[in-house]
């Protein structure tokens, strides 16, 4: 019985030391809610595809995708995106997304569920 426990201490303390407790990238995500400023310009819909992307219903790119929300702000305000993602879009390009949104501080995201 106690080599069994020894070996049992081992392994327990071999996946102790090999494990990583970092993080990689935190997305802090906002459920859309009623929390819009009144008078506020409108909000903007971006639907996530797996095969592209559609802002306010048009088409655009993940290269364009900056220029179309930069001409949408209005000077000095937060523009208020809700985030779309529909069908069997993967996990990788949601997270893409959200990074390239992130770097952008006049942008609140809100993911509609």
């Amino acid at each position: 019985m106690t080599p069994l426990i020894d070996v049992i201490f081992l392994l327990l303390l071999f996946f102790m030391l090999s494990s990583t407790f970092t993080r990689f990238a935190e997305l802090p995500l906002q459920n859309a809610g009623g929390d819009a400023e009144p008078g506020g310009s409108p909000p903007v819909f971006l639907r996530l595809e797996p095969d592209g992307l559609s802002l306010n219903g048009d088409a655009v790119t993940f290269d364009t995708l900056s220029a179309a929300l930069f001409e949408r702000r209005p000077p000095g305000k937060t523009v208020t995106l809700l985030l779309a993602v529909g069908g069997e879009v993967s996990s990788q390009r949601l997270v893409d997304l959200l990074v390239l949104l992130r770097a952008k501080p006049w942008l609140a995201v809100s993911v509609l569920g």
